[in-house]
């Protein structure tokens, strides 16, 4: 992780305090002093703030329902953050694992550790997220192929990866993705001449959605470990 954060996740001070103390020569890795900020740095170095040594905090992983209508952003924008419903110290450190836009709700991972969360949003980890998606029109008989395929999104020099469609009903469907690009759900369905009213995720790796709305939970050890390791080989 960055020096600056490090620093933050082993002390009550904040970014900029840390910054101040890292660029003033304050703090030193395996006894040398370093003044950048975003030196990376593993917790078993020997790193030191005024002499003393530093001890990060363990790492936090958090399972919450998103409502609609709220943002994964840290703080308040045009819509409420999410983190107002997330009540722990220190909730400026942590980042949700695999954003969702304002008006998605659903499954969301909340996290300090950012070597974790690499696993769950790294397409090349092939980290399954299942959404459920309301259309606008019924579903074409051909595009679980198309998406089985990948499907080309606009702009986008390459065809979308593999992805999983179960029908639940003319008009409702699965989706199954593993990867995370702008919109990317809703561009796809665009793609094939549909359009989402409703999206929702439920499901991403082995965690499934299991809080009422707005609500929130640590999770497992299972659980955490199950992002661990490498979810697959390259499609």
């Amino acid at each position: 992780m960055r020096l600056d954060k490090f620093v933050c996740k082993s002390t009550e001070l904040t970014r900029a305090d840390a910054t101040a103390m890292i660029t003033g020569g304050c703090v030193s890795v395996n006894h040398d002093v370093i003044l950048d900020v975003a030196t990376q740095v593993h917790e078993n170095n020997h790193i030191s703030l005024n002499g003393e040594r530093l001890t990060a905090r363990p790492s936090r992983y958090i399972l919450l329902h998103k409502p609609a209508d709220t943002i994964c952003s840290n703080i308040d924008e045009a819509y409420p953050s999410l983190f107002n419903y997330i009540d722990v110290a220190n909730a400026s450190e942590l980042h949700v694992a695999g954003r969702l836009d304002a008006d998605t709700t659903g499954l969301v991972l909340v996290t300090d550790d950012g070597r974790w969360s690499f696993n769950i949003i790294t397409p090349t980890q092939h980290c399954q997220k299942v959404y459920r998606v309301g259309l606008s029109r019924p579903i074409g008989d051909d595009v679980a192929a198309k998406f089985a395929h990948g499907v080309q999104l606009q702009g986008e020099p390459q065809l979308t990866r593999p992805a999983i469609l179960d029908v639940v009903s003319s008009k409702e469907v699965l989706l199954t993705i593993t990867e995370g690009k702008f919109h990317q759900v809703k561009r796809m369905f665009s793609a094939v001449g549909n359009r989402v009213v409703s999206l929702h995720r439920e499901k991403i790796g082995a965690i499934q959605l299991d809080v009422a709305v707005g609500q929130w939970r640590y999770l497992t050890d299972d659980e955490i470990h199950s992002f661990t390791h490498s979810l697959g080989d390259d499609a």
